[in-house]
């Protein structure tokens, strides 16, 4: 008998944003464990759930490897060549029937965790000259980025909580301590907060619900759903009416400061008050310990993003932290110096927002994409620029995306459709042709995007542990062959063929972090930074870089086109009156809600992320989660008791869930989590379809979007709670 010996291998575990260093020891092809990394220098040993279904992704039976094609008898295996050439000719004759826009993009969250789809993707689709391209971050985080543009200048100049650092942070509409830090890369989230508390400070939350973060806590206040934009307009105001406004370092590099005050005079305290369920004395009294604490934060993340005024709560909670001094400063929230910095010393170019509109209900284009909530009706509504043919790359939009039945019926009625997935899940089912990328730890990696989301400045790559599976390609191989496939006509021949064979042997995605190292903070001749670090060096430190604490960027870092912050761009204040006109009628606010009526939000879970996840026996143990979380007082006046079936519908759709009793719901909130809802027809997912649960998306509305960005609302959703007998 042959001992194999086991060997430890280091790497960053990508299934969410806190990017935790984790330690795999593997016996021949076989992994024997999965740990932290104690010396990984950001994540220090932490790990959390998720990391281990590492391994159940890498051996799941599930798990595609060759390519599929649909036939009349169901799904065949094919080969790379014949799935590449049947792809290339179909999505060649449909943009040449019907034009470019007939074909429609949608990328997953999971792109950004994977550097080859971010390197070799992106040629692929900017070379197909679709302006229908969607992604999940129109279902999410989208206001972020639209404030970031018009305030900063780039959409990725995105304020980072300093929390390691911090006296007190006030945290809206987040549950870090289970999402991990979302836009705020923080692996151990509890052990950071914990020592806020340690060192004197103290943290507070805002939320509909009791979170598991706010179990932590030094205070909680319950927060009507969708209010939040009045909230923070409330404690601006409470700053000028008490002159306690002071832009601290930034004080001449801010415009509009004097509009400000006049665009919140009548938003007070007590005037938000009842529409926010925020007594005056709390939200002025938390203004006063902000402003006195020696360092402040004020971090909003997905539960403010996802209602109807997203992208103005993002720009008041960076009006808050830089009207208190708090932008850009040590303690504050301020801004990453990532090793590849994709921002880097990018000069105004103008906004990517608005520069043109979708075709059926006249969204806002941003940052090169429509919102995701007009995809389903770009693709059903008949008319020049319909959309016939999709391309769906590591995302599963049937779950993930407000009325999902809509879009499961419309993406039925496509004439072709790819899928770049190695799952058969609710929505590649729809496909014609699957081509299945390697599992993550088949391929090298390292985070472009969340080292500029990181409280910490770091870096750190990580080598592939295994080969690739016998016949399979990397994604760099297939959005090349693909780039190769769909070039445009006028190029030779013999050109594209030199570009095929030379583009990956040049420019490969080792070779790409080498130059932006290069050209990056730490390695320009001119940095202050300046530590001469190469491609090389980093790929020696298997455990990982630390690149130091966050610094200010500004003035420097301001990328609008006269160098100041935006302190009133004039979308912004522009959608005030909207604002104005559904909260602050008092009358309205008490018709929202009466008998059976509810506002929706939802939940996140440690040993998920979105749709990801369900596929894991580990990941999916134990009681059932999805459950519709209701006051117990608002259950006894429905005769709802804990367990018992109620049926939850909105004008979008229903679903009947167990309902589960919970004080830590504001009466009137119900709270459904996100992701579930398998056990479609036509997949192969062996354990997530035994616990399939139910779809939230059922109930979230298409025509329910932020105004400005187009993102989905999935927070506020008017629905009806009934009991089922």
């Amino acid at each position: 008998m042959t001992q194999t010996t086991t060997r430890s291998h280091y790497r960053t575990c990508n299934l969410c944003e806190a990017i935790c260093g984790i330690e795999i020891k593997v016996n021949g092809d076989q992994i024997a464990s999965i740990k932290g990394d104690k010396l990984d220098p950001f994540s220090q040993g932490h790990i959390c759930p998720k990391a281990v279904a590492l391994q159940d992704l890498q051996d799941d039976p599930d798990r595609l490897k060759k390519p599929l094609r649909k036939t009349a008898r169901g799904w065949e295996e094919i080969s790379w060549s014949e799935a590449f050439r049947e792809t290339a000719e179909r999505i060649a004759g449909i943009q040449k029937k019907y034009g470019r826009d007939a074909l429609g993009v949608y990328l997953g969250n999971p792109t950004v965790h994977n550097l080859d789809a971010m390197i070799f993707g992106a040629g692929f689709f900017r070379q197909l000259k679709t302006k229908n391209r969607f992604s999940a971050t129109s279902v999410d985080q989208l206001p972020h980025h639209l404030a970031a543009m018009l305030m900063f200048g780039h959409p990725l100049r995105l304020p980072i909580p300093d929390i390691d650092r911090t006296d007190f942070m006030l945290i809206l509409g987040a549950n870090p301590v289970v999402s991990n830090g979302s836009i705020m890369t923080a692996p151990n989230v509890r052990k950071r907060l914990k020592a806020i508390q340690a060192r004197g400070g103290k943290f507070i939350t805002i939320d509909p619900r009791f979170t598991e973060t706010s179990k932590l806590a030094d205070q909680h206040l319950f927060i009507k759903p969708g209010s939040d934009a009045l909230f923070v307009m409330a404690m601006i105001n409470h700053l000028f009416k008490n002159e306690l406004v002071d832009c601290g370092h930034l004080s001449n590099d801010v415009e509009q400061l004097d509009q400000i005050a006049g665009l919140v005079e009548a938003y007070t305290a007590e005037s938000v008050a009842a529409a926010t369920g925020i007594n005056a004395t709390d939200i002025t009294d938390l203004v006063d310990q902000f402003c006195a604490a020696e360092s402040a934060v004020l971090y909003a993340r997905i539960g403010v993003s996802t209602h109807e005024f997203g992208t103005l709560v993002n720009w008041l909670v960076n009006l808050f932290n830089i009207l208190t001094g708090n932008l850009d400063s040590k303690g504050g929230a301020m801004f990453t110096t990532p090793l590849i910095d994709l921002i880097g010393r990018t000069k105004p170019k103008g906004k990517k927002y608005a520069r043109y509109f979708s075709r059926v209900s006249h969204y806002p284009e941003t940052m090169s994409e429509f919102p995701v909530a007009a995809l389903a009706e770009e693709i059903l509504t008949p008319g020049e620029g319909q959309i016939k043919a999709m391309i769906v790359a590591a995302g599963n939009p049937v779950l993930s995306t407000p009325n999902n039945d809509q879009l499961d019926h419309a993406f039925g009625e496509l004439e072709f459709m790819l899928s770049i997935d190695f799952y058969l899940n609710e929505t590649s089912r729809h496909a014609d042709i699957i081509l299945p990328p390697p599992s993550p730890l088949e391929r090298s990696h390292f985070d472009l995007v969340f080292n500029h989301l990181s409280v910490r400045n770091y870096a750190k790559y990580s080598e592939a542990l295994f080969e690739k599976s016998k016949g399979s390609l990397s994604e760099a191989e297939i959005y090349l062959e693909l780039t190769y496939l769909t070039a445009p006509a006028g190029l030779s021949a013999k050109a594209k063929a030199w570009t095929k064979m030379n583009f990956l042997k040049i420019f490969k995605a080792e070779g790409f972090l080498d130059k932006g190292i290069k050209k990056g903070p730490y390695a320009h001749p001119k940095s202050k930074l300046n530590q001469d670090l190469s491609f090389k060096q980093l790929a020696k430190l298997e455990h990982g870089l630390d690149l130091g604490p966050l610094q200010p960027r500004f003035p420097d870092g301001i990328l609008t086109a006269n160098g100041k912050i935006q302190l009133a761009p004039e979308e912004f204040v522009g959608d005030l009156m909207r604002l104005q006109a559904q909260f602050m009628d008092q009358d309205s606010v008490a018709a929202q809600q009466t008998g059976h009526s509810f506002l929706l939000i939802g939940r996140r879970d440690p040993r998920t992320c979105n749709s990801w996840m369900h596929n894991s026996h580990r990941m999916i143990k134990g009681k059932n989660r999805c459950t519709a979380l209701i006051n117990p007082e608002d259950a006894r006046s429905l005769g709802i008791e804990d367990g018992q079936s109620v049926k939850v519908s909105s004008r979008a759709g229903e679903v009947v869930l167990p309902a589960a009793l919970s004080d830590e719901m504001m009466p009137g909130v119900i709270s459904i989590p996100h992701g579930w809802g398998h056990g479609k027809e036509g997949t192969r997912l062996d354990i997530a379809n035994q616990h399939a649960g139910v779809s939230v998306n059922q109930l979230t509305d298409e025509k329910l979007v932020d105004a400005l960005s187009g993102n989905a609302v999935l927070n506020g959703v008017p629905v009806e709670v009934l009991p089922i007998d």
